[in-house]
């Protein structure tokens, strides 16, 4: 069975098309964007008319959604409840849950900073599911940046879905050998130990495995490196840096001259 390596989502598409840095100039002028604009709805226009659009443009619409609703909202979710409820900020209380009080001011600052939140995990997201990690890696490396960095980069991109695909496999070998995996919960719970020991020991071996691999492919060598596959950089990706730079400086500046 192919063990899937990356959250990446093959797919012909403009977005999937745009060159691995330009997609980080995207991601990080989004988290600007929505970070430093003062202006409140700025997070939820940012959702409305950037996020969804292109998770829709680059054809990745059903995995986002599957994300968003498995991990970001629950994440954002817990995050503005904590901030609801303990944000000491405002005198116009709302409701009262036992000796916790939520103001309007502390519902709207923690709606706020939610949504940052929500866009920034979901401008990575779509950076994910449409960039191989192995794209990226050749193109940081070619502009420059040393291999020991592209491959923690690469590395951390690629650490989940590793651990993901070895704890199905894990999983798929403890039940033929009669594990029960399924049924209540404390019946799942007790499964964990013997799910473990495997997916742990079996991780440590993958990664001296990976450094041995690497340096038998001459990682550390200082010889300038060459990449089979040659990663496209337009015209049309360097006019959309360009012009992703300014809206970041914009931002920027906005938030120095308003504070």
């Amino acid at each position: 069975m192919h063990e899937r390596l990356s959250f990446h989502i093959k797919r012909d598409s403009a977005l999937h098309r745009l060159n691995p840095l330009t997609k980080i100039f995207l991601v990080l002028a989004l988290i600007l964007v929505a970070f430093l604009n003062p202006w409140y709805w700025t997070p939820h226009l940012l959702v409305l008319i950037a996020i969804t659009p292109l998770s829709l443009l680059a054809r990745v619409g059903a995995e986002y959604f599957r994300a968003a609703a498995r991990l970001i909202l629950p994440a954002v979710g817990f995050l503005f409840l904590m901030q609801a409820f303990f944000q000491p900020v405002g005198e116009e209380i709302l409701f009262q849950f036992y000796f916790l009080d939520v103001t309007r001011e502390s519902l709207m600052f923690a709606f706020s900073n939610a949504m940052r939140i929500f866009v920034m995990v979901s401008a990575f997201t779509l950076f994910l599911l449409t960039t191989h990690p192995s794209e990226l890696m050749s193109d940081l490396t070619r502009r420059g940046l040393p291999g020991q960095f592209s491959y923690v980069i690469i590395s951390t991109l690629q650490i989940l879905p590793q651990i993901q695909a070895r704890a199905q496999t894990t999983i798929a070998a403890q039940r033929s050998r009669g594990l029960e995996t399924e049924g209540h919960f404390i019946k799942r719970a007790g499964s964990l130990i013997p799910l473990v020991g495997p997916l742990v020991l079996g991780s440590l071996v993958e990664v001296e495995e990976r450094a041995i691999a690497i340096e038998a492919r001459g990682f550390t060598s200082k010889s300038l490196k060459t990449s089979l596959h040659d990663i496209p950089d337009s015209s049309i990706d360097k006019a959309l840096r360009w012009a992703l730079a300014v809206i970041a400086i914009l931002s920027i500046t906005l938030k120095l001259w308003l504070s």
